[in-house]
């Protein structure tokens, strides 16, 4: 297994010797050399955020459109006419009890029920459930940012991956920094609605509220409007397809599942989310993904989920022909609304062009401004993560930094 341990190590000296960035929530640079998970997590206040919080919903609570919302009542507006009359599902917690519905003929195409992907309303497009790419994997991530992510994302750095982050809205407003890290890194950010509650359980206003405000909030912090988005759960039917389709955001989903994020719940164990990277590796061997490749979902939620994808990496990597955002192998150049940034199309990448084309200071409003610590404290769906592995190469990346830092200070 590779060592994450010594990238914290190796990182936190190259500091102290070059001086370049501090070790604070000053700015995303500073913020994302901070290898101290509890410092990570420390909740700090972001001018940009702070200034701008009361034009969104609670966070972490099921949002509503804001009737000083001027831009997105227009927007709902021109929606809300042509919405499907499909009726809500279940409950916002996934509870689907005294729920009636023809699953047999799956009339809205509930994914929920048969992992239905093509809509039974015409004139949507399918969902993303794999990508066009033989032998290759869509590299994704749901749930960030999390607020101690730098270790994770310092492993995909080293190993010159890009992967499509689905960012949850309030979680980008909890961790701007964080959030902002991603584009800085040329990961591809795409929308995971701002409370991560079932979709089809919203009337449908609220369902465009919780779509509406996780783009906003993405926009706020990073400068970039995303055009694509994950449901929760894969939890989306025509009617919530239709919201998304009108707002110019392209579903994603997935058609095999490592369950990271169910361990501790119903039994999974972490022998169980191995056997399931296993089994996605085993469908390639096979010959699943001759045709078309693969997409997995998995996750940035916590310690355990981060470091199951450090570990199988290398497996990934050697078993796929090429692993490359999502965004990238649907040769989707333009992955957000704004025209100053692009990604490379999917024989680029593969060429060794993994660069996104664009320069992310010039989109992230607030860059320059420093925020201050702060006690506020909120309902984060990110937990504190600690990623370590042991390998016989810790010691010696400790002892070179080591010398390295002596040999500069002397």
């Amino acid at each position: 297994m590779v060592d994450l341990r010594a990238f914290k190590l190796f990182t936190a000296f190259a500091v102290v010797a070059t001086s370049v960035f501090a070790q604070n929530h000053s700015s995303e640079q500073s913020e994302a050399q901070i290898t101290d998970p509890n410092q990570e997590c420390t909740t700090y206040s972001y001018p940009t955020v702070a200034q701008n919080i009361a034009n969104f919903p609670t966070i972490w609570q099921p949002a509503t459109l804001l009737a000083s919302d001027s831009a997105g009542q227009a927007l709902w507006s021109k929606i809300a006419s042509g919405v499907p009359n499909i009726p809500p599902k279940g409950q916002l917690n996934g509870s689907t009890i005294n729920v009636t519905y023809d699953s047999v003929n799956d009339p809205d195409c509930w994914w929920t029920i048969h992992q239905c992907t093509t809509p039974k309303l015409t004139g949507l497009p399918s969902d993303v459930a794999s990508i066009p790419e033989p032998k290759s994997m869509g590299y994704a991530f749901d749930d960030g940012p999390n607020c101690t992510h730098n270790a994770f994302y310092n492993y995909l750095s080293s190993q010159n991956q890009k992967a499509t982050m689905f960012y949850i809205g309030s979680n980008v407003l909890d961790w701007p920094l964080e959030a902002q890290r991603a584009l800085a890194d040329g990961h591809e950010i795409c929308a995971h609605t701002w409370s991560h509650r079932y979709m089809t359980a919203f009337a449908s206003q609220d369902a465009f509220a919780e779509l509406w405000y996780s783009v906003k909030a993405i926009k706020l912090v990073t400068g970039v409007t995303p055009t694509c988005w994950r449901p929760p759960y894969g939890d989306v039917d025509d009617r919530i397809r239709y919201i998304a389709n009108a707002m110019g955001l392209q579903t994603i989903i997935w058609k095999f599942d490592s369950n990271d994020w169910r361990v501790g719940t119903n039994n999974i164990t972490a022998a169980d989310v191995d056997a399931d990277y296993g089994l996605f590796i085993s469908n390639l061997t096979a010959g699943t993904f001759n045709g078309v490749g693969g997409i997995m979902l998995t996750h940035e939620l916590n310690n355990f989920t981060m470091q199951e994808a450090v570990n199988w990496y290398p497996q990934l990597k050697s078993a796929f022909s090429h692993m490359v955002p999502i965004g990238v192998a649907l040769n989707k150049t333009q992955p957000y609304v704004e025209t100053n940034y692009s990604l490379p199309t999917f024989q680029q990448y593969i060429s060794g062009q993994i660069t996104a084309v664009g320069n992310a200071s010039t989109t992230t409003p607030g860059a320059s401004q420093s925020p201050s610590p702060s006690s506020a404290t909120s309902n984060k769906k990110s937990s504190a993560v600690t990623i370590r592995v042991s390998s016989s190469g810790t010691w010696w990346t400790l002892l070179s930094a080591g010398m390295l830092l002596s040999g500069l200070l002397l």
